[in-house]
């Protein structure tokens, strides 16, 4: 593990800064995920309210990845990984 750095990214034109020790990039890329779907969800749905645009692309997100287990295609994503970049996203809401 290297050392921890915090790393902005941006969703829906709010940004967090995370404190990671994993690689920025890879951050980035799920900040991006997470952003297009919620962009998505909102075009598809019409809800404004962010908390339910984030519930609702929560949801689609983990609906996607029990998919991809049952399938038993190899996520992207170890459960291991998954697990700390939710830890990451908690912990830039409490701060």
């Amino acid at each position: 593990m290297g050392a921890r750095r915090s790393v902005a990214v941006r969703i829906r034109g709010q940004e967090f800064r995370i404190l990671t020790d994993k690689d920025p990039e890879a951050l980035a890329r799920v900040a991006q995920l997470v952003d297009q779907t919620m962009a998505r969800i909102e075009r598809h749905t019409g809800a404004v309210d962010t908390q339910d645009v984030a519930v609702l692309t929560a949801l689609n997100l983990a609906r996607e990845l029990v998919e991809l287990r049952e399938s038993g295609a190899e996520p992207a994503l170890d459960a291991d990984r998954l697990r700390a970049l939710v830890e990451q996203a908690e912990s830039a809401l409490v701060a």
